[in-house]
Formats: structure tokens, C-alpha cells, sequence
């Protein structure tokens, strides 16, 4: 594509995407744009049908025989095969369950357990607060243990990686810049020092291709809330190679990693493979949305995906700085598609007025102090003309100045 392009040339994109066919498996409310499915995506109309069979067939009708006949005990392995054709895992190495605070609590654990003669964890300093919070959970429970950040303790995780270094927990995708990370040259540094690394994914499943085996991952943790449109709330997953399974412990030994959890035998004896990442009882009506949500997955091509992604995030930035680039505006994440993910960021000093004006004029994106507005690209429904005319919107914002209503004025965080 040469210069900036017209409308006519927008449509046509359009009109020669892969997934075009897509958007319309999607349940978008009239008059809005919706650049946001980086922190929730959008529901499908497979996930209504797959809750409402669960609800009023499964549970009103079969009542505690559908743990059975539905197969509602399986479901945590059997959706982390499905999930794991997204993350490049193959079978046996993913297990939907619990949170993704909860998940990154358990796998720090474990792999603390493994490297007991080491005592540093090494993450970024600005992950996502989550992974921080969880990271100095851990470490509060095991004498000695030190956690390293980097940007704090050393400018990048590469120069933090030492022989004490017992585990890495890193981003694949930066929540808030978009930056992607080189998985597989990061893994072997990890390895080479003899440390264990563990891939959160939360801002790449669904969006970027990933090939956990392929990069001799440890572990991953990550969520299906996101770009794979399971629901607000929706369970998360954890990935663990093949390698590791006969040495996972993990703290949070509830009756379902249990090796016989129906015989409800006193003491704790660990189940075999990834099911040792289970816990208590899991969200059923939930699980069975993310089934409706990965039901649609099944039908589609990471590679298509990733192309699109970056299409769109490619117009979205060109435009933004061709039409609204003397407003103040300045691009956050990297110009280099092959180096983000399918999310856009640019820095303004009154970041959360213009995203509020957004907002009210139906192109939904979000706000992350102290000055970044965020727009993520979901390939599954979001098109070309979205992105055209979002910009147009942001235009008028900024050239008008609509943005200083004092409607917009600085009162609550935008979620």
C-alpha cells in the first residue's frame, strides 16, 4: 500500500479479507466500534447457544448426572487440547482452570520446587500488575526468595539472569505497549542459565500465533476472556511440557488434581500430567461459553489471523498519524508489526478525556495511566472500515477539542 489510502481502497480491503465471514458469528451492538477485545472480547453467538443447552438442558434436566453424561468433569483437559492447537501445545500439556492470577500463583510454585538450590524470580516492571502482585505473593512464602525486575534492577530480563535465577515470568505480549517478545531466543537464555521460564499469554492467545513446543517453553499461563472471546470472567489455562509432569507440586491441592478424587481418601496423593495443575471445582456455565467461543476457533487460520492483525494495526497507526498527528498524539508501541501484537498505543497528555470522548461517540477503547490510550484489534470482527472510521471520530475529537467537555473530566478509571 502506497501513501495514505481512500475509502474506496479501505472497502476493498474489505471486501478481499479471509475473514470477512467472521464478524457476522458475532453479536456487535449497532453504532459502535469495538477496539477494546484486548481486555474483553466480543461474544459470539455460539456461546449463547452453548450456555443455554448447559443451562436449561444440562443442568435443569440431568441435574448432578450431567458431571456425566455431559461430560462436565473432563471439560478442563478436554478445552486445553482445544486450546492448545492456539498455543502450539500439543495434547496432554494444557489444562483450563481457575484464574490467571491463581494459575501464575501455582506454576511460580512449582517451579520454585524444581530449582530448590535457586531463590530469584525475575519479571518486568511493568507487567501486568497481576503477575507482580502474585510474583511477591510467592516469594513471601519462601524464606529468602528475592524477586528482580527489569527496568529496576537491570535495564532488560537478559542481563537479571544469573545462577540464582530459579524462574522467569515474562509477558509475551506488553499489556500496555503492545511489544512482543522474542519467545524462543528468550527461553534458550533462560536455559542456558539453567533457569525455568513461564510465558504469560494472556494479550497473544487468539492473537498471535504461538509454538510453545517449538520454543522449548516451560511453562505458559494465560486467559479466554480476551481475544478468544470466552466471557467476562472466564477460566484460564495453564500450559506445563511434557518434560515437567512427574515433577509439578504445587501448593493449592484441591480435590480435582487428586489421583482418585472420588475415593475421598484423607490424605493428598497428586494426579498424573497437567491435571496436577487442578485445583477445586470448576465454573461449568463458564467453561461451556469458552466451549461455544473455541467451537468457532476450530474454523480458523492463526496464520489468516496474524496477516490481518497486523493489516489493521499497520492502517490504524498510519492514518492516526497522517490525520491526527499534530494533536499531540505519539505512538507507544513498536512501528514494526513483526514486533507487537495486535494492539496499538499512543501517548497523550490528556489520554483519558480523549478516550472518555471516544467512548461516547461509540469507538470503544481504553485508557492506562498515566497517558496511554489503547485500541486492540480483534481480526475476527473487526474490519478495515472500522479502523477508518475510528480515526475519522479521533480526528474530530482532537481537531475540535471535544475532548475538554467537562463531561470527560478526570473522575474514574476507564475500564
Amino acid at each position: 500500500m502506497r501513501g495514505i489510502p481512500d475509502l474506496a481502497e479501505i472497502e476493498a480491503m474489505d471486501a478481499a479479507d479471509p475473514l470477512r465471514a467472521m464478524r457476522g458469528r458475532f453479536v456487535l451492538p449497532e453504532g459502535v466500534i469495538y477496539l477494546d477485545g484486548n481486555s474483553l472480547g466480543a461474544a459470539s453467538v455460539n456461546v449463547f447457544n452453548e450456555v443455554e443447552t448447559a443451562a436449561k438442558q444440562e443442568w435443569a434436566q440431568d441435574l448432578i448426572r450431567a458431571w456425566n453424561t455431559a461430560r462436565w468433569f473432563d471439560m478442563p483437559v478436554e478445552l486445553g487440547d482445544r486450546l492448545g492447537r492456539l498455543i502450539g501445545a500439543a495434547p496432554g500439556q494444557s489444562v483450563v482452570c481457575d484464574t490467571t492470577s491463581i494459575n501464575i500463583y501455582k506454576v511460580l510454585h512449582a517451579a520454585l520446587a524444581m530449582r530448590p538450590e535457586r531463590s530469584v524470580i525475575v519479571a518486568e516492571g511493568d507487567s501486568f500488575p497481576t503477575d507482580l502482585y502474585m510474583a511477591e505473593g510467592v516469594a513471601s512464602t519462601r524464606p529468602g526468595t528475592v524477586l528482580r525486575l527489569e527496568g529496576v534492577d537491570a535495564p532488560t530480563i537478559e542481563e537479571l539472569v544469573d545462577d540464582r535465577v530459579a524462574v522467569i515470568l515474562v509477558n509475551h505480549v506488553n499489556y500496555k505497549s503492545g511489544q512482543l517478545r522474542d519467545m524462543a531466543a528468550l527461553t534458550r537464555k533462560a536455559h542456558d542459565a539453567g533457569a525455568l521460564i513461564v510465558w504469560d499469554l494472556c494479550h497473544t492467545a487468539g492473537a498471535v500465533p504461538v509454538d510453545l513446543d517449538g520454543s522449548n517453553a516451560d511453562f505458559a499461563v494465560g486467559c479466554t476472556y480476551k481475544y478468544l472471546n470466552g466471557g467476562p470472567g472466564a477460566p484460564a489455562f495453564i500450559y506445563a511440557a511434557n518434560r515437567h509432569h512427574g515433577d509439578i507440586r504445587q501448593p493449592l491441592s484441591g480435590w480435582w488434581g487428586h489421583a482418585r478424587p472420588f475415593a475421598f481418601e484423607q490424605g493428598y496423593a497428586a494426579g498424573t500430567g497437567i491435571r496436577r495443575f487442578l485445583c477445586g471445582t470448576q465454573p461449568v456455565l463458564s467453561m461451556r461459553a469458552l466451549k461455544g467461543a473455541l467451537d468457532l476457533w476450530d474454523e480458523v487460520d492463526m496464520t489468516a489471523v496474524r496477516g490481518k492483525s497486523i493489516a489493521l494495526t499497520d492502517l490504524f497507526i498510519r492514518l492516526v498519524e497522517a490525520r491526527c498527528g499534530a494533536f499531540g498524539l505519539e505512538l507507544e508501541s513498536p512501528r514494526n508489526g513483526a514486533e507487537r501484537g495486535s494492539q496499538v498505543s499512543f501517548a497523550h497528555p490528556h489520554g483519558y478525556q480523549v478516550m472518555r470522548a471516544l467512548i461516547e461517540r461509540g469507538v470503544i477503547g481504553d485508557f492506562r495511566a498515566p497517558s496511554t490510550v489503547r485500541f486492540g484489534f480483534t481480526p475476527l470482527y473487526v474490519g478495515y472500515r472500522d479502523v477508518w472510521d475510528a480515526v475519522e471520530v479521533l480526528e474530530d475529537i482532537l481537531r475540535t477539542g471535544a475532548w475538554q467537555d467537562a463531561r470527560y473530566a478526570v473522575k474514574e478509571a476507564v475500564t
